[in-house]
């Protein structure tokens, strides 16, 4: 009897410590989730989301300007996409939902969307938001006088019909496989805008929105200040202020994050392999690393006499050592960009290689365009040295050393490139858009659809555009039409690897690498999830827990 209850306390005793050990391993796997950014361990429940503080961002460079249907730079779109909502949305799995639209159909042949639109929204002035602001929207973006880069996606619409109220339809021409998510374009509000001219309206620079943040204020050059709108039909932001801090040099950008005048910044490679990887570092900041959606590139004024010909081009990107760039500059976060998808479309076409880095090719393509060695060693043509300027942008470490490379390896073949490092407003809007400019170091972040449309067809030349490249190819622009009218995946898919393959044989850009995106973040900035999307989705839902909170101060705005 004794030998049988030993036999059961024993067995109980194992079960005890097993147990125990499990929730060890638990807790300790919870931690290590927690210290990485995933949230509170479950060991201790779940936590309570506070009211309250200010979350300090930063920018290399400032907003140009603050309506959704005419901005095309990245510092624009930040501010943009916390003060104004689309139709649809990706949620964190990179599937399509909805945002100012509670539920849509689409038609059998894809030509009919209908959206029914959410009752419960408001501007942040207090008027109702109603299907009226969207046929409003829709037709700024088709005028003609409207300087938007997105026009080409909505001309397409044959039929624009209120239903009513809070219900719109849209009929499309011809099949158009996009078409659900251009409507994620930020909406305007109708009566801000009516009876002015959207291009000039003060509105572009003290937004009236529906989302969850409010315009409060610009310093230009200095900060820009966004406060929780109340009344979000999502919920009111947890985090009272956003604060959008311009630091044009990364440098600046990590002291003043390690001093704590700004809670989170994009990390330039050297700083997350090195100072970030302190035990005091991150024992402050979580840090996070996935593969960004956006590639980077060197594009090329295709109209420019040097690099009018796909041979110079070629030569040019032969010329590049891109593993040299991506294991010295990346410190090895990124991989080789090969063409206009970055390997996690499933429109990139795997079995482009990218271009080898072989000088002696270089020199044998240059050769056959005309340009041969003078008698100070630099390249000529009917008496063209070949000789240009190669532009980008202040504060982006990256690029300007990737400029710098790019300088080295074409003295090598005796190409002359002077250096020019611009402040972002001043880059964008008064030499790419313009097109005054050889070649420039910069990049693009995509959508999830593989559609370049806006990119890389020759009706997207004029200024403000996207195609500041002038890239033209008869049979890309036909593709890129036959891409947008195919529903079929597979069919498409075929469609945008053949642009791929002829993107890439044309080279209006060299293409050089994908880049991980590096974010430290604040640890007191709780609530961040991590997903296939990244970690910025749902950051009205970041916390500062009461305890843990810095700004103490609570902002109420009603207007």
């Amino acid at each position: 009897m004794k030998r049988n209850t030993a036999i059961v306390l024993t067995a109980a005793a194992v079960i005890l410590v097993a147990g125990f050990a499990a929730l060890i391993l638990k807790l300790n796997k919870d931690m290590k989730a927690y210290r990485e950014g995933s949230g509170a361990p479950s060991f201790f429940g779940a936590e309570k989301p506070a009211y309250g503080d200010t979350f300090v961002d930063a920018s290399i460079g400032d907003a140009s300007i603050l309506n959704p249907i005419l901005s095309g730079d990245s510092a624009s779109n930040d501010i943009i996409q916390r003060v104004y909502n689309g139709l649809v949305k990706y949620d964190k799995d990179l599937k399509l939902t909805g945002d100012l639209a509670e539920s849509w159909t689409v038609s059998k042949d894809g030509l009919v969307i209908t959206f029914k639109l959410r009752k419960n929204v408001q501007w942040q002035d207090g008027a109702p938001f109603t299907a009226a602001d969207v046929e409003f929207t829709f037709k700024k973006l088709i005028d003609p006088l409207t300087k938007s880069p997105y026009k080409s996606a909505f001309e397409l619409v044959k039929k624009f019909e209120v239903l009513d109220a809070y219900t719109v339809r849209v009929v499309y021409g011809k099949p158009f496989a996009p078409a659900l998510e251009r409507w994620g374009m930020g909406i305007l509000p109708k009566h801000i805008y009516q009876g002015l001219d959207v291009n000039t309206a003060k509105a572009n620079y003290s937004p009236v929105g529906t989302g969850p943040y409010i315009f409060k204020d610009w310093k230009r050059q200095r900060e820009l200040t966004l406060s929780s709108f109340p009344a979000y039909f999502d919920g009111r932001a947890f985090i009272d202020n956003y604060v959008y801090r311009i630091i044009p040099d990364q440098s600046v950008q990590f002291m003043e994050l390690k001093s704590g005048g700004i809670d989170s910044m994009a990390l330039t490679p050297d700083m997350f392999k090195k100072q970030a990887a302190a035990p005091d570092f991150e024992a402050k900041f979580n840090k996070y690393k996935y593969r960004a959606f956006a590639y980077t590139y060197l594009g090329f004024n295709n109209k420019s006499p040097f690099f009018s010909d796909k041979k110079v081009r070629q030569a040019v990107s032969h010329a590049i050592n891109r593993k040299e760039i991506i294991d010295f500059i990346l410190f090895g976060y990124g991989s080789e960009a090969t063409g206009p998808f970055p390997p996690d479309s499933w429109a990139c076409d795997k079995s482009v290689k990218g271009y080898s880095y072989d000088l002696e090719l270089s020199r044998k393509l240059l050769k056959e365009a005309g340009w041969l060695p003078g008698k100070d060693g630099l390249l000529e043509k009917n008496g063209q040295k070949f000789s240009f300027m190669l532009m980008t942008n202040q504060g982006n470490k990256a690029r300007e050393s990737v400029a710098t490379i790019i300088q080295s390896q074409l003295k090598k073949l005796g190409i002359k490139v002077e250096l020019r490092v611009l402040a972002w407003p001043v880059f964008i809007n008064e030499y790419v858009d313009k097109k005054k400019f050889d070649a420039v170091v910069l990049g693009w972040s995509l959508t999830l659809d593989p559609d370049c449309y806006d990119i890389f067809h020759s009706s997207k030349i004029k200024e403000g555009e996207y195609n500041f490249v002038s890239y033209s190819n008869p049979e890309v622009d036909r593709l890129l039409l036959e891409g947008q009218e195919t529903f079929d995946l597979n069919k498409r898919k075929e469609i945008y690897n053949r642009i791929h393959r002829l993107v890439a044989e044309d080279q209006p850009y060299a293409f050089l690498f994908v880049p991980d995106a590096l974010t430290a973040v604040d640890r007191r900035i709780h609530g961040i999830k991590p997903a296939p999307i990244g970690i910025g989705y749902n950051s009205e839902k970041w916390f500062v827990p009461e305890g843990e909170q810095k700004y103490r101060s609570k902002t109420v705005i009603s207007k």
